[in-house]
């Protein structure tokens, strides 16, 4: 159980509470919880995944494998039924879910990840490439994550774009955004849109009210957190 709050007596109460109804045992300050890492100073708070990313290549056997720099090949055309089916297909499947997890401190695989889990069914051996192509990725970083200074202000800033009709198979467009509160990433998504749109225009239009549901969903939540926010939150696109 990870505690959280900025009122130190109010978590030393609720520890009490706890030991009365159970036995429990402090594990003092924060430092790894189910694969997070946190690390923390007085100026900043930083949150990676470095061991649980350096164990998934020790596991798959690509510790000693060269680094790649982008997290999947420009102008990849990856589709269902392209290529040979593979022969364990639990194989593709444990290891997509584990880079799922891994999003959690990687917004920079949300792409890729969404990506390769469309074939979570019937994956096929180019699929299965590129899952090792993204863990040739993060070996170039394994230590990348999260970064939440204690410096920044609470302005809300979006930033959104949409990929027209890049499955090859629906011709559906993926929305991609990226939500920072002040210096602080807290939202991101990668996602293909629910319809196909006509135009790159209609894409744009899709994406940008994806965004907007989002930043209303952040301002009732930071409401709810006594997180005053009275200032205009900010929508940036790619047009």
């Amino acid at each position: 159980m990870v505690i959280a709050g900025n009122d130190f007596l109010q978590i030393q109460k609720l520890k009490h509470y706890l030991s009365t109804c159970f036995s429990i045992k402090d594990l003092g300050t924060l430092k790894y919880f189910l694969g997070l890492e946190l690390a923390r100073s007085p100026q900043e708070i930083s949150l990676y995944q470095c061991k649980y990313t350096l164990d998934l290549l020790k596991e798959i056997g690509m510790a000693g494998s060269k680094p790649a720099a982008f997290p999947i090949p420009q102008q990849h055309r990856l589709f269902s039924d392209y290529g040979e089916p593979l022969q364990d297909p639990g194989q593709y499947r444990r290891l997509i879910g584990r880079l799922i997890y891994l999003t959690i401190s990687r917004p920079d695989i949300t792409y890729v990840v969404q990506l390769l889990s469309q074939f979570m069914q019937k994956p096929c051996q180019p699929h299965l490439d590129a899952a090792y192509y993204v863990l040739r990725y993060l070996k170039s970083s394994p230590g990348q994550g999260l970064f939440f200074p204690s410096n920044s202000d609470f302005q809300i800033k979006a930033y959104c774009d949409a990929d027209w009709a890049s499955c090859p198979m629906t011709r559906r467009s993926v929305t991609v955004y990226y939500i920072f509160l002040g210096n602080a990433p807290i939202s991101w998504k990668s996602k293909k849109q629910p319809t196909v749109s006509r135009s790159f225009a209609e894409s744009e239009y899709r994406f940008m009210a994806a965004t907007t549901s989002e930043l209303i969903w952040l301002h009732s939540l930071l409401a709810d957190l006594s997180v005053p926010h009275s200032q205009p939150m900010f929508l940036n696109c790619d047009n």
